[in-house]
């Protein structure tokens, strides 16, 4: 079975790396899976995206990312995220929270914004 040589790298890590039948990554442009003898091709990551990856030997890797790039060469695929995550590693209740300050951050920005242009048009 033909095999490809990954990594899953973040800036401040090197999250896994080795040999694998399949990658799968969220970019900028969409989902794309990478088997061996794929083309050449860099990718952007999306902000918030999946990471999957099956290792020849053991079980399915996946990890959430946050920007990067995807480079494949050959067989050999490098995953290089500005931040990564295993999901295993993931404090759901604090990602929740996260997203909730998000939320209000959000709308803040929003209502500031409405402010400023009902003055503007004073």
């Amino acid at each position: 079975m033909a095999e490809l040589t990954a990594q899953l790298v973040a800036v401040d890590r090197m999250l896994w790396q080795g040999q694998a039948s399949i990658l799968t990554a969220q970019t900028t442009e969409g989902e794309i899976g990478i088997l061996p003898g794929h083309e050449p091709f860099l990718g952007q990551l999306k902000n918030n995206g999946v990471v999957t990856i099956s290792p020849v030997d053991g079980e399915r890797i996946v990890a959430a990312v946050q920007g990067g790039f995807l480079s494949v060469q050959r067989d050999r695929v490098t995953v290089l995220a500005d931040f990564a995550v295993f999901s295993s590693e993931v404090d759901s209740a604090e990602a929740e929270a996260g997203l909730q300050d998000e939320d209000e951050l959000t709308k803040a920005r929003s209502e500031a914004e409405l402010a400023a242009v009902r003055r503007a048009s004073k």
